[in-house]
């Protein structure tokens, strides 16, 4: 039975690691079934993603429910910071990896690559790479040539500058949203952070633009050499991120308008701004490093 034992809170037994466990499984393997052209391949997916989500909303109605209810103490509040930091961090090794992957291409094998014959006859290094059918193209205005492969990079002062602003400035008003919250102004925390859900969103909308024009106008897509695969899997992978945080910050305003969450009690609205900055932080990197430079 759950309840503190001395200063130590326990859980009730949860099925919903196990079945959530299917639900991922059931998913994995439709996808395996898909890559393979077996039929039941996109209708295993749909029946595990539906598991899945459905357990989502189980799971943390159950912590939602005990949280509002009082249940949780001290000990559980630090557990539930310390599982949210390491999680973060583990988030910041999952893009050191592809940052350090496109580090690497640029700084090392570029260079290694310049003069041989190991890619394409010709090649001569740069970046970005336009692939074995033309010359390096290093600017968005650069005429593409035809042939396979040609593209034009992402410039940053168009779209990217703009989803800049938009996601520093929803790092503002979260900021804001929570300061209103430790007061004990509703008025002002549930203004503040339904802009905020506005400006992730918003992002989202940008970012599906640019990646249609990517597609459509400049040729850059997942098979345009090795810029365009680092380009749309940073990016993509961001992109993401911010969906999942955008769902979140809209659940979180949810309970906000039910009434939930107290100045010393909100454990979640700050896991949750936790995570957005996370993302603020790491789209200024891929700004700096993917459209910029």
């Amino acid at each position: 039975m759950s309840g503190a034992q001395g200063s130590y809170y326990l859980p009730n037994p949860s099925p919903y690691p196990l079945i959530t466990s299917m639900g991922l499984f059931i998913l994995a393997l439709g996808f395996v079934f898909f890559l393979n052209d077996v039929a039941a391949g996109p209708w295993a997916m749909l029946v595990g993603a539906l598991v899945v989500v459905y357990m989502v909303f189980r799971w943390f109605g159950t912590v939602i429910s005990e949280s509002e209810s009082n249940v949780y103490d001290q000990q559980v509040d630090r557990s539930f910071r310390m599982g949210m930091a390491w999680f973060i961090l583990s988030e910041v090794m999952f893009f050191a990896v592809f940052f350090g992957a496109l580090f690497y291409v640029r700084q090392f094998s570029v260079e290694w690559l310049a003069g041989t014959e190991l890619l394409w006859p010709g090649y001569e290094g740069g970046w970005p790479t336009a692939g074995p059918a033309g010359a390096e193209l290093i600017a968005p205005d650069t005429p593409i040539a035809s042939g396979a492969n040609q593209f034009s990079p992402m410039g940053a002062w168009g779209i990217p500058a703009i989803n800049t602003l938009l996601l520093l400035s929803s790092g503002v008003t979260l900021t804001i949203a929570h300061w209103g919250l430790r007061k004990g102004n509703r008025g002002q925390l549930i203004t503040w952070l339904a802009l905020t859900v506005i400006l992730g969103v918003a992002f989202l909308g940008f970012q599906a633009f640019e990646y249609a024009h990517a597609y459509s106008e400049l040729g850059l897509t997942l098979k345009a050499g090795v810029y365009g695969a680092t380009f749309f899997m940073l990016t993509g992978f961001h992109g993401f991120h911010v969906t999942m945080g955008v769902i979140m910050l809209a659940v979180i305003l949810v309970r906000c308008l039910k009434g939930h969450f107290t100045a010393d009690h909100h454990f979640a609205f700050e896991g949750v701004a936790w995570y957005w900055h996370f993302v603020d932080v790491v789209w200024l990197g891929l700004f700096v490093f993917v459209y910029w430079l």
